[in-house]
């Protein structure tokens, strides 16, 4: 009996508690929270979602996006080995507590900063892309100012409180869509526990500081964060039945809390919405014929599903698109981008996705062009 009442106070403590909101405030007690669908990026629920606030350890998930980039272009690998620099050692704040000189891989790092945010971890990935924190703090800016973000300024690459630093719950959810498009990353975030420096001496055990990822089922990242300033808060994504939320929410007092009213946000999106999938990957969307390619017809194929996300009981969304050629430069191989349909609905768009090729494309002789611009100009198929 004692055994059973123990298990059942722990319980208590680990699982969120349910709640059930009033007059459809999912969560009273975050001072801003948002709720979008990752395909769309349509809000699906705010409450102050535009304001200004610290977003501690959130932050990172900007310079995590810089760091995916860098790996999938392949300048940087999963199993490099960095040497710990004096000011990434000397990171304050919950750490991997790296040590000066110590050598660890991107693996260990990546791990260190998704599922234990530790510091010092996020330093010494940012020295390594950019030389220095500031100068990479710079690159995460610019990032920002390219996402379109008005309402988003960093100061530091970790997510300490320093003036100056702010972002948004929107803002926010637009970098954790800009995060989620780099699949690997997915790999990290999902984990609960881990290990990092396994075949040393100082093997390391760490376990994921978003509890959702175990104890709500679809969860699979993406970052926890705490400040003085931002109070606890979170990022959180999950999937179901094809369709992929993203809810981010600051200010709580503590992560019970937190985790109980993302779990009733959460809960709330998949209840009341569905999504469709009404282009699939690899789906021919257009031929067209390029003067200069060796090829007379060439295939336009979407490079992921697209999908619709409609309120449950509520009449389909109609759709339009259209395509946009980019300069092409041949030669051209297989999966390269040509281009970029544009998903609408209600005159604003709504999703952008590339388009690319399904085979090599190689620049056609000089007498080949001219007999193809002859038959195309007939045809009128020439773009």
């Amino acid at each position: 009996m004692k055994k059973v009442l123990f298990l059942f106070i722990i319980s208590l403590v680990l699982l969120p508690r349910v709640v059930f909101a009033n007059d459809g405030d999912f969560t009273p007690n975050a001072s801003s929270a948002i709720l979008i669908d990752y395909d769309t990026k349509e809000v699906l629920y705010g409450k102050d979602e535009n304001k200004r606030t610290s977003v501690a350890s959130l932050t990172k998930m900007m310079g995590l996006i810089l760091i995916m980039e860098k790996i999938d272009e392949g300048s940087l690998k999963t199993s490099e080995i960095l040497t710990i620099s004096k000011n990434a050692k000397e990171m304050g704040g919950t750490q991997l507590w790296l040590e000066e000189g110590e050598k660890i891989s991107v693996d260990d790092l990546l791990k260190g900063i998704t599922m234990a945010s530790a510091n010092d971890a996020m330093v010494a990935m940012a020295e390594r892309i950019s030389g220095t924190e500031a100068a990479f703090v710079k690159k995460m800016n610019n990032k920002a100012r390219e996402l379109g973000l008005k309402n988003t300024n960093f100061v530091n690459c970790t997510g300490f409180d320093e003036e100056g630093a702010y972002s948004t719950a929107y803002d926010m959810s637009i970098i954790a869509s800009e995060l989620l498009k780099h699949k690997k990353i997915l790999d990290y975030t999902s984990k609960y526990e881990s290990y990092v420096r396994e075949n040393t001496n100082n093997k390391t055990w760490i376990t994921n500081t978003n509890k959702l990822v175990k104890f709500y089922k679809g969860v699979d990242g993406l970052k926890t964060g705490y400040t003085d300033n931002a109070g606890s808060s979170i990022a959180v994504t999950a999937q179901k039945d094809g369709l992929r939320l993203i809810a981010i929410s600051f200010g709580y007092n503590d992560t019970r809390t937190r985790n109980s009213e993302m779990t009733a946000l959460l809960d709330y999106g998949f209840n009341q919405y569905t999504s469709k999938t009404i282009i699939k990957k690899d789906q021919i969307i257009k031929q067209i014929s390029l003067p200069k390619a060796d090829k007379d017809k060439i295939n336009l194929l979407v490079k992921e599903d697209i999908n619709i996300t409609n309120k449950i009981g509520s009449n389909p969304k109609k759709y339009t698109y259209y395509i946009k050629l980019k300069e092409i430069s041949f030669p051209v191989k297989k999966g390269d981008t040509l281009g970029t349909l544009y998903l609408k609905t209600d005159s604003k768009i709504i999703k952008e996705v590339d388009l690319i090729t399904d085979t090599d494309i190689k620049k056609a002789g000089i007498f080949k062009q001219y007999f193809k611009v002859l038959k195309n100009m007939i045809s009128g198929d020439i773009i």
